[in-house]
């Protein structure tokens, strides 16, 4: 949750070093080669070399074939893997690979020309692409992949250099794969609907079409399209893609989404404050739950602890660090502060948490430890704060496993960081769209942040009211309704690095998103009356400040 230092840092990195950023690759020209060698690790590391031991082969999960490379970064290394590949010089080449994890890269240097590169933060299998042109005398280039400091492993899979033959050898060419067969509707929700078909060999890729207009590509055999009208009838075709091409679109099947529209979630006030609550002592005020300020609708107990079964979660009281707070006290605080209207959740993950769903045996492990929590605990339901990154299909499964487990009543909240929410192709947001129907709020942590893209195409720094107005403003353009979006701020200036914002910030920027008034030099389009609330990092610290962020913020959530 808090204390991402090198978030700021990132960000400007990133910004330095994304030279080029283009689309998919178009189908290759009948000339070119693939001038990688072992370019789907099929043959172990052999012709690639990674810095300081990070690399290796695995054989689950891959992109294609049976094997990808696995690659760890640690220090102050970030794990770069890369090969030598020959080519032609004054001639344009076409590298793309498949990639997986936290902050993934793609680039080439010794080109002669421009050194280019490219990434991408999906925790999902993810196609990058970016062309470069060599020099007159450049006759070989090194072509890489790497993480970034402080994140897991990624994966990288399918690599290739497609142009004029180098004369060094390489992977044989694809072929247009197949078309995809099978297309069928696997689940409707009010706002989405999910397909399945059959997969194709060869392929490395899906695109999916609605309407005869492509809304999304995908890496696997199942897609759910998301931002749909409630009570809407639907046409969807496939495609099955790979370096040589596009299949022909596959016989289209027609769904239809639910009547009801809106968000779910559970039975919370329409206008919502959140607050965490430290099972843990970081300096902060040690409270039990009992008091906790009642301005607070709902308290995300924080954090859950991963176990040794994939994607399987569980709880232990900190007893010996809160003073000696027992079991017993915890439930039955747990039970008075729902009898007093409030909502208690179980929050997953937190700047060290590292749950990983990523399959679907992995997300029935996460659904039934939580709502074996829920059932242990009385939690009302769960809060993904996975800052690590997170796989939008198997979370999304999780969820809706787990709402199909507690019912109507579940409350499910997310707090994904700025970037996590700058786009609706990002994995956390994917996850929110993709759970629409049963989510509750969406309360980004508009903190230690370096400076975000708004809505607008404008570059905005934290700190301010137009930070958070504008950026909020994408979720809600995105296809989040106006009550799944809350504004997530740290409550003293000790809840987090950097980001915090007095309180009358957060209610000028609460009062321009829901009332077009108090608003800085970003002024959304209309007002979203609305508009869930906020959130704050923690209750613990609020507390240790005289509780004067829920104190001024609280009321005026509530008066919205």
């Amino acid at each position: 949750m808090p204390k991402r230092r090198w978030a700021g840092a990132l960000a400007a990195a990133v910004t330095a070093s994304v030279l080029s950023l283009t689309g998919m690759a178009g189908q290759a020209q009948a000339a070119d080669v693939n001038n990688v060698k072992n370019g789907g690790f099929e043959s172990g590391l052999s012709n690639w070399t990674c810095s300081a031991g990070s690399g290796t082969t695995v054989s689950s999960p891959v992109h294609g074939g049976s094997a990808a490379l696995k690659a760890t970064p640690a220090g102050q290394d970030f794990a770069q893997c890369s090969q030598s590949v020959a080519v032609k010089p004054n001639s344009t080449y076409t590298l793309s690979a498949w990639v997986q994890g936290s902050y993934t890269y793609l680039g080439v240097t010794g080109t002669g020309t421009t050194d280019v590169s490219t990434w991408t933060p999906n925790t999902t299998w993810t196609q990058l692409t970016t062309t470069f042109t060599t020099g007159a005398s450049t006759t070989s280039v090194s072509v890489w992949s790497h993480g970034w400091y402080g994140q897991p492993a990624y994966l990288a899979d399918d690599f290739s250099v497609f142009g004029p033959d180098g004369g060094g050898g390489g992977d044989p060419a694809p072929t247009v794969p197949a078309t995809p067969a099978g297309l069928a509707v696997s689940g409707t929700t009010s706002s989405s609907v999910s397909l399945a078909w059959n997969a194709v060999s060869g392929a490395t890729g899906y695109n999916v079409y609605r309407g005869g207009s492509k809304v999304q590509s995908v890496s696997g055999a199942s897609a759910t399209v998301s931002g749909l009208s409630a009570s809407t009838s639907y046409s969807f075709q496939v495609s099955a893609t790979n370096a040589a091409g596009e299949s022909a679109k596959s016989s289209a099947v027609t769904g239809t989404t639910a009547a009801t529209g809106g968000g779910g979630g559970g039975n919370v006030p329409a206008h919502a404050v959140t607050g965490y609550w430290q099972n843990f002592n970081n300096g902060a005020t040690v409270q039990k739950l009992s008091a906790v300020q009642s301005q607070y609708d709902i308290i995300a107990v924080s954090f859950a602890d991963a176990t040794s079964t994939p994607g399987a979660v569980s709880f232990t009281l900190d007893s010996a660090g809160l003073g000696g707070y027992t079991v017993d006290q915890f439930k039955a605080d747990i039970r008075a502060k729902q009898a007093a209207g409030k909502k208690v959740i179980i929050s997953i993950g937190g700047q060290n948490g590292t749950i990983s769903v990523n399959d679907s045996a992995s997300a029935t492990n996460f659904a039934n430890s939580v709502y074996s929590l829920m059932q242990t605990y009385g939690f009302d339901g769960v809060d993904i704060d996975l800052e690590n990154g997170l796989n939008a299909t198997y979370m999304s499964q999780a969820l809706r496993s787990l709402s199909a487990k507690a019912g109507s009543s579940l409350v499910i909240t997310m707090a994904p960081q700025t970037i996590d929410m700058q786009s609706t192709s990002n994995a956390y947001f994917q996850t929110a769209l993709n759970i629409k129907d049963i989510l509750t709020v969406v309360n980004m942590q508009y903190y230690n942040s370096g400076s975000m893209l708004g809505c607008d195409g404008k570059v905005y720094s934290q700190g301010s009211v137009d930070f958070l107005t504008a950026l909020a403003c994408i979720q809600l353009q995105g296809g989040l309704d106006a009550s799944q979006v809350g504004l997530g701020l740290p409550a003293s200036t000790s809840g987090a690095g950097s980001g915090y914002v007095s309180p009358t910030i957060v209610n000028n920027a609460l009062d321009c998103l829901t009332k077009l008034t108090n608003c800085g030099s970003f002024k959304p389009a209309k007002a979203y009356p609305g508009l869930r609330g906020a959130m704050t990092w923690s209750t613990n610290w609020d507390a240790s400040a005289g509780n004067a962020w829920s104190n001024a913020v609280g009321p005026h959530v509530h008066a919205l």
